[in-house]
């Protein structure tokens, strides 16, 4: 099992001069094949820099965009559209998880994208440590590193897994330095697809660093809700589609705001459409049950207030929504999944007592309602929620990385 936590590390490099050294660079690999992986290492670009100032400084390359290689430059635009076709997404994962569908992989982006990753991580300022926190930038960037390197890599390399509860059999390689992984599952996972023990490092999903305190950093839940404009007394459910506002939102608000109705008194509905303009103008022209406030809004920067207002949260099952709303001790309705990607997050959340998955608006609808009904189980299941949480894993995770960039190899382990 891991240490959950590890010591800060301050650079000995100049120390004996007093002189300060130039600060190191790390760069996080990512594409915005979901949010996710972006969020992830915002996240931790955000506590590296104000927990080590002057000594780390980080960076963020899509490689796919970047590359500018078709189709790989193309991927955030065909995840969204396999994302919205689940049965699409589910053959195209399935496939690329097969060991021949990895060697295609692997071969076509060395024979495609080779030169161009190896000239991505070069550039300058060139990075002292490499991160992905992406499942297809094992290999290649691996790979791009050593003939940078001269032949052998020497540049510290190290994995996120920024999914929960099931993860892409390509988010392991027995190459990197250490792989950092958010559940019992995954680490479990990353020894058997051939992962040393003393690479694997259990922590937990990097959430932002507004979530770090859950609701103790927001005040009360009646004072978050006048803060955001909303009623401070009425059951508060959140619906959530991510950034882009997938997961038939639209019908899910229906449904839940249908089921508000039925209740005695007043309830309120707070829906966060993302980008989706369309989804925020459908509901913007509907009307709601007199009893039912609702309000819809588009992207948000501070979701931390929101579900610091709810009592219950739903959502699609995305790793990052789920681990935010278990920091926030917030009860979840799933109402979809992508399969095999996000199947595992049904699972974990499920298992931990804090949700359950109803993909039927009208059945999402029905059991929002029975739990606001049940202030006592719905507490229970707040508390479940904390106790899955990880709160500390961004920070943790950001120590740990220091440890690589500056100067040794070895992490905190399984």
């Amino acid at each position: 099992r891991a240490s959950r936590r590890c010591a800060p590390l301050a650079s000995s490099a100049g120390a004996a001069s007093g002189a300060q050294p130039p600060p190191r660079r790390v760069r996080f690999l990512f594409s915005d094949t979901g949010g996710g992986h972006r969020a992830s290492a915002l996240a931790l670009q955000g506590a590296m820099e104000s927990m080590y100032p002057g000594q780390i400084e980080c960076d963020l390359v899509d490689l796919f965009v970047a590359s500018k290689v078709w189709p790989f430059c193309e991927a955030p635009a065909a995840y969204r559209w396999m994302a919205a076709r689940p049965i699409v997404w589910k053959l195209f994962f399935e496939a690329g998880a097969t060991p021949l569908g990895a060697w295609i992989n692997e071969v076509l982006t060395d024979m495609l994208c080779g030169r161009r990753y190896r000239e991505l991580l070069a550039a300058r300022p060139r990075p002292d440590c490499v991160v992905s926190v992406h499942p297809l930038m094992q290999g290649p960037a691996l790979r791009a590193l050593a003939a940078n390197d001269g032949g052998t890599r020497t540049t510290p390399f190290a994995t996120v897994v920024t999914d929960l509860g099931s993860a892409h059999p390509k988010w392991f390689h027995a190459g990197v330095d250490a792989c950092f992984v958010p559940s019992d599952v995954l680490a479990h996972v990353a020894l058997r697809e051939g992962l040393r023990p003393e690479q694997v490092v259990q922590r937990g999903l990097p959430i932002r660093k507004a979530f770090w305190r859950g609701r103790a950093g927001l005040g009360s839940k009646a004072d978050v809700r006048l803060s955001l404009g909303l009623d401070a007394n009425a059951p508060t459910c959140l619906a959530v589609g991510g950034g882009d506002g997938m997961g038939d939102l639209a019908a899910v608000a229906v449904g839940v705001a249908e089921a508000l109705g039925r209740r005695p008194g007043r309830s309120q509905l707070v829906v966060v459409c993302g980008r989706n303009e369309a989804v925020q103008a459908d509901l913007d022209a509907r009307a709601w049950p007199d009893n039912v406030r609702v309000a819809v809004l588009g992207f948000v920067s501070d979701m931390e207030r929101y579900m610091g207002a709810a009592d219950v949260l739903v959502s699609k099952a995305g790793p990052g929504t789920i681990a935010e709303a278990a920091a926030m001790g917030l009860p979840c309705v799933l109402s979809s999944f992508l399969p095999g990607q996000e199947a595992g997050n049904v699972d974990f959340v499920a298992d931990a007592g804090f949700g359950a998955l109803h993909e039927h608006p009208a059945s999402i609808g029905r059991t929002v309602r029975e739990w606001l009904d049940k202030p006592a189980q719905l507490e229970g299941m707040a508390e479940a929620a904390l106790a899955a949480a990880r709160p500390d894993a961004t920070a943790d995770i950001a120590r740990d990385l220091a440890k690589l960039v500056l100067g040794t190899r070895t992490a905190s382990h399984v």
